[in-house]
């Protein structure tokens, strides 16, 4: 079965320029209208930063056999049921004859605040796939194949975020390969047992400095964790659906 990576390199690059580039633009509208937000929050109360990716995911839907599927990206039409909650909003859905083909959320994460967003991040992750599965084996989704759930992450390229770090842990150790790593080593970590313990079909993290704002330059950790693996993973997948419909 072949499938189709829609250029996705070229288009990440793209995507990713648009990431800093959004967010320069929405702190100097915020900055010329003398109501700026403090730090880099200023970078992202505009939103859709992240644009770029899921026009990526788009793509690679509709280039693999499922040009007539429906591709939620509109908050309303956004929601899940859960199980330990009535709803979870969702980055991007594809819905294909009344069952659900993938659900995907994309985040970002700049400086300086690594520690605090980095450990929320994780949570949010971890809570949102266990509560969708558990959704998934009591039959929220009607009967079905498992679905496409997919996490990318894009993590600012900076010294604070590649620089080791220490924990206080009084009362037992962390787990060795958390020791001494890196924000951008434990978000690796993160998105290989996220998938390692089947939370997510395929988890990616992407490193970026902002100076990818003029070439789109971005970096990945490790094949597991990859864009490649992300895309063709997702690809297979709506090939798979493609080709049962």
């Amino acid at each position: 079965m072949a499938i189709d990576l829609a250029d996705y390199e070229r288009k990440a690059r793209e995507a990713v320029q648009a990431f800093w580039g959004n967010r320069e633009k929405a702190r100097q509208k915020q900055i010329e209208s003398g109501k700026a937000d403090q730090g880099e929050r200023a970078g992202v109360t505009a939103g859709k930063n992240m644009d770029g990716f899921i026009a990526l995911v788009i793509d690679i839907v509709r280039a693999n056999g499922l040009d007539h599927a429906d591709i939620h990206q509109k908050r309303r039409v956004l929601t899940l049921p859960g199980y330990f909650r009535p709803t979870k909003l969702w980055d991007l859905l594809v819905i294909n004859e009344g069952r659900l083909i993938a659900a995907l959320e994309f985040k970002s994460q700049v400086g300086p605040s690594f520690g605090n967003n980095f450990n929320n991040r994780s949570e949010e992750a971890i809570g949102t796939a266990h509560d969708l599965w558990t959704a998934y084996r009591e039959g929220a989704f009607g009967e079905q194949t498992r679905p496409f759930v997919g996490w990318l992450m894009l993590l600012e390229d900076a010294p604070a975020s590649r620089a080791p770090v220490r924990d206080s842990s009084p009362h037992f150790p962390v787990f060795k390969e958390f020791q001494g790593a890196s924000y951008a080593e434990r978000y690796n970590i993160l998105c290989r047992k996220l998938v390692q313990e089947q939370l997510y079909t395929t988890a990616s993290i992407l490193t970026s400095p902002r100076s990818a704002s003029a070439d789109g330059s971005y970096s990945e950790m490790s094949d597991m964790t990859g864009l490649r693996t992300f895309v063709t993973e997702l690809a297979g997948h709506v090939a798979a659906e493609a080709a049962r419909s």
